[in-house]
């Protein structure tokens, strides 16, 4: 089984990725880094010198590579990676994948990525106020995509041990 994590950048896919990869003792792979990994550049770098176009073109064939895949592994999405190229549609349509959206709450979001603005490209030069309304609009314009995953799991007020416990019940059933 591969498990796919998704939802807006903060709501917590590689850290409960690499907790539930070491607990499950499987692969972690984020998407972001494979692609740099393949192109030898970061991901700031490719936007700039190649384009968005580019890069989500990358990106959607670094998915279906991943997922062509015989072995199980845990996988991190970029936050915009579920909306473009019909990539839910690919993972969807996939027998041995599980999609799980990191549902989170534009204040969690705001409050977690205060923190680490510097190290995001697309926030770094936004103050408090204009966070909050960039990261509600991206929200409100993804959400569509992201509901599309086979299972959605709340984060809001709870510990990363009670967000592994959901996403370990969610396999077990399967």
């Amino acid at each position: 089984m591969k498990t796919i994590l998704l939802g807006y950048m903060g709501s917590g896919k590689s850290t409960i990725g690499k907790l539930l990869s070491e607990e499950k003792k499987l692969p972690f792979i984020d998407l972001d880094h494979y692609i740099e990994g393949k192109l030898n550049k970061t991901i700031p770098e490719i936007f700039d010198v190649e384009g968005e176009i580019f890069f989500r073109l990358k990106e959607h064939e670094c998915l279906k590579e991943l997922l062509e895949r015989e072995n199980d592994f845990i996988l991190s999405l970029g936050g915009g990676t579920p909306c473009y190229a019909g990539n839910m549609d690919v993972i969807n349509k996939k027998e041995n994948v599980i999609s799980i959206y990191l549902r989170t709450s534009i204040n969690t979001i705001v409050e977690r990525l205060k923190k680490e603005k510097e190290s995001r490209p697309l926030i770094a030069k936004l103050n408090d106020g204009e966070l909050h309304e960039f990261i509600a609009k991206h929200l409100f314009e993804r959400s569509f995509f992201y509901e599309q995953a086979s299972h959605k799991i709340n984060t809001n007020n709870k510990n990363i041990d009670d967000i592994l416990l959901e996403i370990k019940s969610i396999l077990k059933k399967r």
